[in-house]
């Protein structure tokens, strides 16, 4: 209906009809400049906002196959992947059956490049528009050939294999009790220690913390754009003795493009921490998310010495989250930066359970609704936990944690355990999230009772954000069936406009923080 009416009418006219309905609900306005007077009536009712240009490219599904299946295929020779880290055609389009995210697909440097402008652009939007309140959000895809992110997901999965492989422990390295001793023992039984340097090496490499051993691999040198991950991720064969790659073989202008990547990540979270503007990278797919996490992990640990600049994404109806957060509480903790989590539902899930399926792999997603409100209440607590204990040692701003649900009875839950943890709203270290023209009955009084909350606020030029304005009508059309609350209110309000004849209403705020006394 959109793309028919934009032809009809022509751009200018289709443009103008949109501005006064669809389009003026959910987008805040074209540029920077014009999406001042919604940033300026959400400040009003205590709302902060999150920036995010949504300017998206309209291809057809056989393009967006096509790309992807180049994107994400390796040219080198003897590559021997994990089929599950191993591009699929049949869900090449990585926008069937998700409707709440955002997709970039592949199509070369240059394209990364213009894309990493986008989002510096979008830092300086929100630095300059929300005063150092609001934060900027990117795509790792978008930054990058989405074959080394795949890649790179399956040498985290073998690098857990070899470590059960060798001690016979399962679970993340970091919470094992094991150090260099048991590696060498099995080493020595197996008879390839003996007068191996490489070997040696490797073992002296391993590093550590003050709790003991976290990783196989030093992963700060992930992020530095001088070491080849070829290079980097090598273990003994227990047969041989020799070192072996555990990652899928890459050409060597592969590895120029990762180096590409790394080097586009460093330029936008060095740039926001000079602009003090705090960057969420979203989640995606699971056999991207693992190297998504490593590496925004990894620039926790570079960006986020003096606070919270870098945000990961957990969605939380991924089996593995809680213990993915988990150990990501606990290296903050061992290694002493601060901590920044946004905490969703999730947007693949659909998606995930198909390919699951298909390649026959077990389903990555909880099996309930109910289970996926468990896991999201279990990832909440543990985060007011670690909270309470730094607020216990007088550091209580180390964590940061986004609530992003439009989900009533979460956002009750999560204020009523902020109350018995004693995290206070003021202490800023817990905020909400939710989207632009949906919900404002759960963000505006969050807001005017001194709770950090912030919207999710799109904007771009009226005819290129019909991508983005076509998938909030999709997800609309099934999550308005369970905002019963939020259309009544809407009825009420409209027939409340009409009896009173305020047919062109602007409801102004008069926000003022509330004092810390009206919790206690």
């Amino acid at each position: 209906m959109m793309k028919l009416g934009q032809k009809v009418l022509g751009k200018r006219l289709f443009a103008a009809l949109m501005k006064a309905t669809f389009y003026g609900h959910f987008v805040a306005g074209e540029d920077q400049i014009k999406i001042q007077p919604t940033l300026e009536r959400l400040r009003s009712f205590g709302v902060k906002s999150i920036l995010d240009y949504s300017v998206e490219e309209d291809i057809s599904s056989e393009d967006a196959e096509e790309r992807e299946m180049e994107g994400c295929e390796s040219k080198a020779e003897g590559s021997n992947a994990m089929e599950r880290y191993t591009p699929q055609r049949k869900f090449a389009d990585r926008r069937q059956q998700v409707s709440g995210a955002r997709t970039y697909f592949y199509v070369n440097e240059a394209q990364c490049e213009k894309n990493m402008e986008t989002f510096i652009n979008c830092i300086d939007a929100v630095s300059d528009a929300t005063h150092g309140t609001g934060f900027a959000a990117i795509k790792m895809t978008a930054l990058g050939r989405p074959q080394l992110l795949m890649q790179l997901s399956e040498v985290i999965a073998r690098t857990r294999q070899y470590f059960q492989q060798v001690t016979g422990k399962t679970g993340p390295i970091i919470h094992s009790d094991v150090n260099t001793d048991v590696f060498e023992k099995r080493f020595r039984e197996e008879n390839i220690l003996t007068d191996n340097l490489a070997v040696k090496k490797w073992l002296d490499s391993m590093t550590y913390d003050k709790k003991g051993l976290i990783h196989l691999f030093s992963w700060s040198g992930l992020i530095d754009t001088n070491i080849l991950l070829g290079d980097l991720f090598r273990v003994p064969n227990l047969n041989s003795g020799q070192m072996e790659p555990l990652i899928s073989a890459l050409t060597r202008e592969e590895e120029e493009m990762f180096k590409n990547m790394m080097r586009r990540l460093h330029t936008i979270f060095q740039y926001a921490r000079e602009r003090d503007v705090r960057v969420m990278v979203d989640a995606e797919q699971t056999y991207f998310q693992p190297a998504i996490s490593r590496l925004t992990l990894e620039m926790m640990k570079k960006y986020n010495q003096e606070k919270a600049i870098v945000f990961n994404t957990y969605q939380c109806y991924l089996k593995e989250t809680f213990n993915n957060l988990s150990l990501d509480l606990e290296q903050a903790y061992r290694q002493n930066f601060y901590f920044g989590a946004k905490l969703v539902r999730g947007a693949y899930m659909e998606q995930e359970r198909a390919r699951a399926e298909e390649l026959g792999y077990e389903d990555p997603i909880n099996p309930s609704f109910d289970a996926t409100t468990d896991m999201y209440h279990q990832c909440l607590e543990e985060s007011l936990r670690r909270i309470k204990m730094n607020k216990n040692v007088g550091d209580s701003h180390k964590i940061a944690i986004m609530v992003a649900s439009h989900n009533e009875d979460t956002v009750r839950y999560t204020v009523q355990k902020m109350a018995e943890f004693g995290i206070h709203p003021l202490d800023r270290v817990i905020c909400f999230g939710q989207l632009l023209g949906m919900c404002d009955h759960i963000s505006l009084p969050l807001g005017q009772a001194g709770y950090s909350v912030y919207k999710y606020v799109p904007y771009g030029p009226v005819n290129e954000v019909l991508p983005y304005l076509s998938r909030r009508a999709t997800e609309n059309s099934s999550i308005l069936v369970k905002l019963q609350k939020e259309k009544s209110l809407l009825l009420q309000e409209m027939w409340r406009r009409i009896k009173k004849g305020h047919f062109v209403y602007h409801p102004k705020g008069n926000y003022m923080p509330v004092g810390a006394q009206a919790y206690k």
